[in-house]
């Protein structure tokens, strides 16, 4: 009886030493549609399994309402690991304090070699706080079947010809151009676009950085030519009251032929609409101006305020390797960070891969990345008052300006 005894404290202190060592993990994740929340459930399983002496629990929120959201749990009661993006969206918080050092993991993961190209987009101040999981490019996807209805031959490769074909478009019954602004940030890309091909990357970045007034004439004639698009009633009606979820079924019953996004947006087109889907680079408009484009990263993060960072890290460590990363990218319909993963066999993935791999401009996060969060709060308003009252663009340019100079105390 006495050696029973013995051994039942002997099980009972080795159940509270592996109670003792095992972890919760909480994790806080972002995502856009079903399937990416599938495939983010998939690899937290996967885990799991990996790991059993760590508890995951995992809150799934939409990408807009965690993006409202995030502030407040970074400065109360933080998750142990979030879902963020890269570029000064990630510095904003690790300049506040709010983002764990993951410096030392990126020597010891051999991250350095393996996410060479986005080292930059997750480092501030020279210390690196993020870790990317999978970029995208940004272009035009259109239905092949309404171009072919309207007479439109090949792929736009210039202003001109993308004009044309939205005209043909147009008079063919169909609308030519799908945004859903809502989402304030979809019209960014707008903007991000028309001021790469326009005036450059170098010009576009200083706007991000806050060094150009919105009154400066180059920014007007940006916004001149997306005045011309709306006056000729190329994009969909009432657009501020779709989200980007929403248009996802008009574009695959073909209710409208193009939509200028990430390749993400693939992952919501079924695979008997992606057949007659295609993907093409935001057309040429000057052609003395090196060709530009936004290459958009995702990353996760470790909270300063983190509970369980030692779990963290082994999250981020397996979340890192290229087989995890081709998973994430092939779910997405983005490509992987990690420059030793495998790129989706995907054509629209593998169009993106080269519309990158071939640019020579300069290469940029997106219009709310790139730039403060506060610049870019009042901008993308902005951007929706403008859709509605094309009219009123020097009023609203004047509007910009003036929270230039306070946000960035320029005198």
């Amino acid at each position: 009886m006495k050696k029973v005894f013995r051994y039942s404290l002997l099980w009972a202190s080795m159940a509270l030493a592996a109670m003792a060592n095992a972890g919760t993990l909480n994790v806080n994740i972002a995502f856009k549609g079903a399937n990416q929340r599938a495939v983010w459930e998939s690899v937290i399983k996967d885990f799991q399994w990996a790991n059993p002496d760590v508890t995951v629990k995992t809150a799934f929120i939409e990408e807009e309402t965690y993006k409202v959201q995030l502030p407040a749990w970074l400065t109360t009661v933080a998750p142990d690991i979030i879902k963020w993006h890269e570029g000064e969206r990630m510095a904003y918080y690790a300049s506040r304090g709010l983002l764990e050092d993951i410096s030392g993991d990126w020597t010891a993961n051999g991250w350095d070699k393996q996410f060479t190209s986005l080292k930059t987009a997750s480092s501030y101040n020279g210390k690196q706080y993020a870790v990317p999981t999978d970029y995208y490019s940004w272009g035009v996807f259109y239905r092949k079947d309404l171009f072919a209805k309207a007479g439109i031959k090949a792929e736009p490769t210039t202003w001109v010809e993308f004009l044309d074909a939205c005209q043909k478009l147009k008079a063919a019954g169909i609308t030519p151009i799908l945004v859903g602004g809502r989402d304030s940030w979809t019209l960014a890309g707008w903007f991000d676009y028309l001021d790469f091909r326009l005036n450059g990357y170098d010009f576009h970045m200083k706007v991000m950085k806050g060094e150009i007034p919105y009154t400066d004439p180059r920014i007007k004639r940006v916004y001149t030519e997306w005045k011309k698009l709306i006056d000729n009633h190329y994009f969909i009606d009432n657009a501020l009251s779709y989200s980007l979820d929403s248009t996802l079924p008009l574009f695959n019953q073909g209710q409208v032929a193009m939509t200028l996004m990430g390749t993400f947006f693939s992952a919501g087109i079924p695979p008997e609409i992606k057949q007659n889907t295609g993907y093409f680079r935001f057309p040429i408009m000057d052609k003395s101006i090196p060709v530009a484009e936004d290459g958009s990263a995702e990353c996760l993060n470790i909270p300063a305020k983190a509970k369980n960072k030692k779990d963290a890290r082994r999250f981020l460590a397996f979340v890192s390797t290229p087989t995890v990363n081709a998973q994430l990218a092939k779910a997405f319909g983005s490509l992987p960070a990690n420059n030793m993963a495998k790129v989706p066999l995907d054509s629209i993935a593998q169009k993106g891969f080269d519309i990158l791999s071939s640019t020579t401009g300069g290469i940029a996060q997106f219009y709310d990345r790139d730039m403060t969060k506060e610049m870019a709060d009042e901008g993308m308003k902005g951007m929706q008052r403008f859709y509605t009252d094309p009219g009123k663009m020097d009023e609203i340019l004047a509007q910009l300006e003036k929270a230039r100079q306070r946000i960035y105390k320029v005198q």
